[in-house]
């Protein structure tokens, strides 16, 4: 009886053991090498903040420069310049677009304007200046006003054989600009047109001024419709001159003295029939 109870105490320490051993905690050996290596990096890591702390300016400069990229700056450019150009075309275009794409631009943003600049002007006779009238379309469409030569080559479908202004192309014809007589007057020669703008004698009517007042009326007048005629003309040149659609390529050149040699055109009947007679005073 005494030895089953012993054997029992004996089982039940076996046991106890055994579950002290599963239970005890297990202490992980750590390599040495690893240790030292954690440490070493540790300290390398130390030993760098304290240097980057206690650099000189010199030092820190050098640094900097080493560690510089210029694509930063690089991108910032060309981001300014994006939105340069865009702002420029808004500015220049009043508008009409952020991206050049302008319908009519100036004339320094055309290529016929800066060849024009570079070749220097033409200087062609009347004759010479005939053969550009558009019905070569190999060639580019020329028309002159006042001497000075214009291409018209952007806008054939008004200046060429079949358009409305098909009068102006291929010759010098100022006359026209003014009177109307577009078929009538392709002539440069301008003597005359002032009649247009004087009113008709009438014996009965101008009767009611005496000799040196109707002298110095008519004389009045006369000056009046010269400055017409000027200021007509001019309207039609500054057209040109300031057109964005048009490149001025030179002049047209004439014999000295060549419209002497003229005969003098009379007034085309659509000019003249303006005329009308003077009013006659109120007293």
């Amino acid at each position: 009886m005494t030895t089953t109870r012993s054997g029992g105490v004996r089982q039940r320490k076996a046991k106890a053991s055994a579950a002290a051993e599963q239970t005890s905690p297990q202490v992980e050996e750590v390599d040495t090498s690893e240790a030292e290596e954690i440490e070493r990096e540790r300290e390398e890591v130390e030993t760098e903040r304290l240097r980057r702390k206690n650099r000189t300016p010199k030092e820190k400069l050098e640094e900097e420069d080493d560690e510089y990229s210029p694509w930063v700056d690089i991108l910032r450019v060309i981001s300014f310049l994006i939105f340069a150009s865009c702002a420029l075309s808004y500015l220049i275009s009043s508008g009409e677009t952020f991206t050049w794409g302008m319908k009519h631009p100036p004339k320094y943003l055309q290529a016929d304007w800066w060849k024009a600049k570079f070749r220097g002007p033409l200087y062609l006779t009347p004759a010479e200046l005939a053969a550009f009238d558009g019905k070569d379309e190999t060639k580019p469409l020329y028309l002159a006003i006042n001497g000075t030569i214009y291409d018209v080559s952007s806008n054939r479908r008004t200046y060429g054989p079949d358009g409305s202004y098909r009068y102006f192309a291929g010759v010098d014809a100022a006359r026209s600009y003014v009177t109307g007589c577009f078929a009538e007057d392709r002539t440069p020669d301008m003597r005359g047109v002032e009649e247009m703008y004087l009113p008709l004698d009438d014996p009965e009517v101008d009767s009611h001024w005496s000799p040196k007042e109707l002298a110095a009326l008519k004389e009045k007048e006369r000056a009046d419709a010269l400055q017409r005629v000027h200021d007509g003309l001019l309207h039609w040149v500054r057209f040109f001159e300031n057109s964005p659609k048009y490149t001025k390529v030179g002049y047209v050149k004439r014999p000295k003295n060549w419209l002497a040699k003229e005969p003098r055109r009379p007034l085309c009947k659509s000019a003249a029939k303006g005329r009308t007679k003077r009013t006659i005073p109120t007293k």
